[in-house]
């Protein structure tokens, strides 16, 4: 007796989507093995079904919508990007009950929440592992292998692009102009970088990460967000100086109020972690994820973060879960939303800072700095200062205290009559 296909509808045939197609194609027989079922595939949407795309001309399609709604689709793939049409393309195929794997960090950081809630009503599957850190698996752990244990912490380097470039100033001294432009040349950075380089990808990331971990509905609007813009090579200098690095971090935690009150924070921000560090040996366009959690301790998830194979390899392995479980009847994990943590406002978070001044070059302008921090009872840890012809940079590092606190010294700073400007700010991160 001949098993009957699992049918597969394919939304998108950029980089993702020609890998996805290219593995299927080539691993059928194999991925028919692992499913127990033939996987097939019925329909590629695309935007313009014109010229040679490297595959059967007569599986694509530029009417997504009815691909979606064909009886013979049992699972819905989305790599096609954006919001909007996805997400209606998304919840159609939910709501007939079709399974879907997606890629959509973006998507998923807005309206996991109404994706979650039409899969669990149509007892359809809802599968993401690939929208957060490309090929390395993070989702999968979070959402099963942890299922037991109390995530305290994740944090980690989730965007390549930035990573590349600060790998890349921290390793040639170049500025960060010159990085992003060799970024764009080598096909890390996109025309438009601002979703990486302003962190808003990172961002989407976090939502999610923290949302998984925390068993709380966390939308990339919860993630306090900085980008990597205004980092100087003079800030790369100095955090050699200091045996750190600067990498963008995506760090989602539980923490306890003075009340004893859960919170959440989720932020996204450039920050000196010291080289001993393992997050700091993470370098090019390399991702890396640390968890920790009460039982399992720290664990570290690193490899390719982003490109069409890796993001493949995590699509995929989403697919054959969700076709297996089509196949023998069983279901994916439902989203876990139990705990409602709220989220805590970015300045109740203890962090470090390392601030650097150019200062008037002339006595008493230390004892001034330091009086400002100690009106706000930040305490300072080290102090450097280098002397100039036009006057004196100046870099302070301080201990643990709320960023509220950190902010309202920078503000201070920047108006001090000794203080010719507030060059800059960075938080310090992984000296736990």
């Amino acid at each position: 007796m001949t098993t009957k296909p699992i049918g597969i509808a394919v939304l998108g045939l950029g980089n993702v989507g020609s890998e996805v197609v290219r593995i299927l194609t080539q691993n059928a027989e194999d991925l028919a093995a692992r499913v127990g079922a033939p996987l097939e595939i019925r329909g590629i949407a695309v935007r313009r079904v014109d010229g040679d795309r490297g595959v059967d001309a007569a599986l694509l399609t530029s009417d997504p919508d009815a691909l979606v709604n064909r009886e013979d689709v049992d699972i819905v793939v989305e790599v096609l990007g954006g919001i909007d049409v996805p997400r209606k393309l998304i919840l159609s195929a939910l709501e007939k009950g079709k399974s879907v794997v997606t890629a959509n960090k973006a998507l998923l950081a807005e309206y996991t929440g109404e994706l979650a809630d039409a899969a669990e009503k149509s007892r359809a599957d809802l599968y993401f592992e690939a929208a957060v850190a490309g090929a390395i698996p993070v989702v999968r752990p979070l959402m099963q292998s942890l299922a037991g244990d109390r995530v305290t912490k994740v944090a980690g380097i989730v965007n390549g692009t930035t990573n590349f470039i600060l790998s890349a100033m921290d390793e040639t001294g170049a500025d960060y102009s010159e990085t992003l432009a060799e970024a764009g040349r080598l096909g890390y950075a996109e025309a438009d970088p601002t979703a990486d380089v302003e962190g808003y990808d990172a961002a989407s990331k976090a939502a999610i990460l923290a949302s998984i971990a925390f068993h709380t509905r966390v939308t990339a609007g919860d993630v306090y967000r900085e980008g990597i813009s205004n980092i100087t090579s003079a800030d790369l200098e100095m955090a050699r100086s200091l045996d750190c690095t600067v990498k963008l971090l995506a760090i989602c935690e539980r923490i306890t109020t003075d009340k004893g009150k859960d919170r959440i924070s989720a932020r996204v921000y450039p920050a000196l972690v010291p080289r001993d560090h393992p997050l700091a040996t993470v370098n090019g366009a390399f991702n890396a994820v640390v968890v920790e959690a009460e039982a399992a301790g720290r664990l570290m998830f690193y490899g390719q973060g982003a490109g069409g194979a890796p993001t493949a390899s995590a699509v995929l392995g989403d697919l054959v879960m969700a076709a297996r479980n089509k196949f023998y009847g069983g279901r994916g994990p439902l989203e876990s939303k139990y705990a409602k943590l709220k989220i805590a406002p970015m300045g109740d978070i203890l962090t470090r800072y390392y601030v650097s001044m150019q200062v008037a070059d002339k006595a008493g302008v230390l004892a001034s700095v330091a009086e400002e921090f100690s009106k706000r009872g930040v305490s300072i840890s080290t102090v450097r200062q280098q002397g100039a012809d036009e006057g004196a940079r100046l870099v302070v590092v301080t201990h643990l205290a709320a960023d509220s606190a950190l902010s309202e010294t920078v503000t201070a700073l920047e108006k001090l009559d000794v203080v010719t400007s507030v060059a800059s700010v960075l938080r310090l991160e992984g000296t736990e």
